[in-house]
């Protein structure tokens, strides 16, 4: 009875969440009515429209399979191989990280000019997301045991056969959580494209708020955007599976032996050299070349202002999307259901569209039903939350996936009750997960835009709103200062990504 009223209050806050994710929604998809029918499927059967899902469909089919192939080879050659370095490349392939994807944008468009439309936006999304896929898979390989592996290779099966048959399919939560990330980033990216001069609905949805702030036209454009949400919602779905990883036992700590790469390893050297040469190295010089004409009078105390304002929201919304993504998580994973999962996905949905729509959504609720939050810091709060509740929705759920749920009743059966198995059993065991969420909110807290420019309190500037303004003048030289700030504030967190998967075993 004690276990049903906890799952019942665990579901009420999960429910609770899910509701407040699916308001900016609830919103898009009034205004996009008030067009009606016939208006609305003439503005939406037009070739521009057609034109407009082509190119976003083209993207995500390219980018994502990229990221996934990256991404999964990359970690399977620094976790699971005898590759020279491992620790130092371990390190190199989440840096990428640590460089905003619109400030990666920002240096190829200055190093390579002619490197514009699908071309240059398929290939920095490529190189600033695949460690979205490289993050969670290492860390499961790390915590994988290689019993099934052995057994495989004992009854005669080749390593590579061995590994497609009993490695990959455990891996598939870690690569389907990671290309629904990137997906949904796509979906959502605007700074890259706008660059790169690659339209897609985020572009298109961007110029018509600009033309008309509550304009109907862009809301139904969201809708789509909408629509494909739900689609590639389904398809991780579908992807994930349902196999256990976890298991009950001191099997789960034994380290998996390396395979040895022998003439492959030079190819492999050159391979993983030459992605963090694209994604980190050509970003990063290209800001240190630019910065070194950006000195000017008054720049060290406005990068102060600045950048204490960024920490400040990228802490609070760290802290706001992990606390409201662990009912949800824990409720998939313990639980699991229709509703739980309905529940889940609802979550996502919101984060697929622009920061523009979710900011304007809750600016439209704050002066009609609450205005004291209108203009305030929980409200932006609110937003990225929203915005950004995925990435610690997607490290909570593998945390709690490989915990196992044995433990937890094995507490409550020796007397614990559920908030001190909270605390002595469950917490210890995703505690890693928890801080990994955490670290991916905070990194795309300090560099989100346009939620920020519609949301922040007056007066407030962040990192990316001054580097955007700078870079829109086509001022590269004065917007160097900031993105090197966004970067040195990244290097942090990342380097506690790289001991969260370290700390998987």
């Amino acid at each position: 009875m004690r276990a049903s009223s906890r799952s019942r209050g665990v579901a009420v806050a999960a429910t609770l969440v899910a509701a407040l994710t699916v308001l900016p929604l609830v919103v898009v998809l009034l205004d996009a009515s008030s067009a009606g029918v016939e208006e609305a499927v003439d503005y939406l059967v037009r070739p521009r429209v057609g034109e407009l899902l082509a190119n976003t469909g083209l993207l995500m089919g390219v980018t994502v399979p990229a990221t996934v192939v990256l991404g999964t080879l990359a970690a399977w050659l620094v976790e699971r191989t005898a590759l020279p370095w491992a620790g130092l490349w371990r390190t190199l392939l989440l840096a990428p990280l640590a460089v905003p994807a619109f400030v990666s944008a920002y240096a190829w468009v200055t190093v390579a000019p002619w490197l514009t439309g699908f071309g240059g936006a398929a290939l920095v999304t490529t190189l600033a997301y695949f460690p979205f896929v490289f993050l969670p898979v290492a860390a499961l390989l790390r915590s994988l045991d290689p019993a099934e592996e052995e057994v495989a290779r004992s009854l005669g099966l080749s390593p590579t056969r061995a590994v497609v048959r009993t490695v990959l399919p455990r891996l598939r939560p870690a690569i389907s959580g990671g290309a629904l990330l990137v997906a949904l980033h796509l979906l959502a990216e605007y700074g890259v494209l706008e660059m790169m001069r690659f339209q897609t609905f985020t572009t298109a949805i961007m110029q018509r708020y600009a033309v008309g702030f509550s304009d109907a036209s862009g809301s139904l454009l969201a809708s789509v955007l909408l629509g494909l949400c739900l689609l590639v919602l389904t398809l991780e779905v579908v992807a994930r599976g349902r196999r256990r990883v976890s298991r009950v036992g001191a099997g789960t700590q034994r380290p998996a032996t390396r395979a040895r790469l022998g003439g492959w390893t030079a190819p492999a050297l050159v391979m993983l050299g030459t992605l963090v040469g694209l994604a980190l190295v050509v970003p990063v010089a290209t800001v240190l070349r630019w910065l070194g004409s950006a000195i000017g009078d008054g720049l060290v105390d406005d990068l102060l202002t600045v950048t204490a304002s960024t920490v400040l929201l990228a802490l609070l919304g760290g802290l706001a999307a992990v606390v409201a993504a662990l009912p949800g998580a824990w409720l998939l994973n313990r639980r699991r259901s229709a509703l739980t999962v309905l529940l889940e996905r609802s979550t996502y949905l919101a984060s697929a569209l622009p920061g523009v729509v979710v900011g304007l959504a809750l600016v439209t609720l704050a002066i009609d039903w609450a205005r004291p939050l209108y203009q305030t810091l929980a409200l932006t709060v609110l937003a990225y939350a929203i915005l950004f509740l995925p990435r610690a929705m997607v490290a909570l759920r593998a945390g709690l996936a490989a915990a196992p749920p044995e433990l937890s009743e094995a507490s409550r059966s020796l007397g614990l009750g559920g908030p001190a198995t909270l605390v002595r059993v469950v917490l210890p065991l995703i505690g890693p997960s928890v801080l990994t969420g955490f670290v991916l909110v905070s990194l795309a807290v300090s560099t989100e835009l346009t939620a920020t420019l519609l949301l922040a309190p007056t007066g407030t500037d962040t990192l990316a709103l001054a580097f955007w303004r700078e870079t829109s003048a086509l001022d590269y030289a004065a917007a160097a200062p900031y993105a090197a700030v966004m970067i040195v504030l990244s290097v942090p967190l990342t380097l506690l990504l790289r001991r969260q998967i370290l700390e998987e075993r």
